[in-house]
């Protein structure tokens, strides 16, 4: 029972070792050419981080679960738009690799969006009190790792725009989209931990800096 109390105490701690073990072994596998096999736990890293972030962020009241469930539906209805529509984002279509699909968008992806969401907003929150400056913050966060994870998404099966080339309208379009979220955010009155979630941002853009200078440099 102690050995859990103690656990339960350090919880923060191990939550951030774990994020950043997971993405710096998965970088290291990468670069010693192991990439099909570390690429294709990409679910698996991503439902851990979600599960992480419930715990950390915490997700702990009803209002925090709507809100988190709220982001995700936008989130895959936005998507499903997209994909079957190419004024939006432009013309792409989803690999195999993030897992099961309904109506040819990944399940993980409405979770995905909905974990960028929480923490770019929990970042832009503890950094700045204007309303609006948070809301803005939040959305350039996002759309900022977004330009990396573009560039790499095609080598790793994401998901492929025409030409591997995702369009200004894409970016256009998505920090519209995270204007919104941050907007509902903002309006919720919710709070979240600043520390992990900066740790999980941090972590997701140095990896996806890394896959663009591995590939393109």
């Amino acid at each position: 029972m102690l050995q859990f109390k103690e656990i339960a105490n350090h919880k923060h701690n191990i939550s951030v070792f774990t994020v950043w073990l997971f993405h710096i072994s998965a970088l290291i596998g990468i670069a010693l050419g192991f990439k099909e096999w570390f690429i294709t736990k990409t679910p698996l890293n991503l439902i851990i981080i979600a599960v992480l972030l419930i715990l950390n962020f915490p997700i702990n009241s009803i209002k925090k679960v709507n809100i988190a469930l709220l982001f995700i539906f936008l989130s895959m209805l936005v998507e499903w738009i997209g994909v079957h529509n190419d004024f939006l984002f432009g013309s792409y279509y989803y690999g195999e690799n993030l897992g099961v699909k309904i109506f040819g968008v990944p399940l993980l992806i409405g979770l995905n969006w909905a974990v960028l969401t929480l923490t770019t907003a929990a970042i832009a929150q503890k950094l700045f009190r204007n309303s609006l400056i948070k809301i803005a913050v939040g959305s350039a966060l996002m759309v900022f790792l977004d330009v990396f994870l573009e560039i790499a998404a095609p080598n790793i099966d994401f998901w492929y725009f025409e030409n591997n080339i995702a369009p200004v309208r894409n970016y256009i379009a998505w920090f519209a989209i995270g204007l919104l979220l941050h907007f509902i955010y903002n309006k919720s009155k919710i709070k979240g931990e600043f520390v992990f979630s900066l740790h999980v941002y941090l972590v997701q853009l140095i990896f996806f800096i890394f896959l663009y200078g591995y590939y393109h440099l």
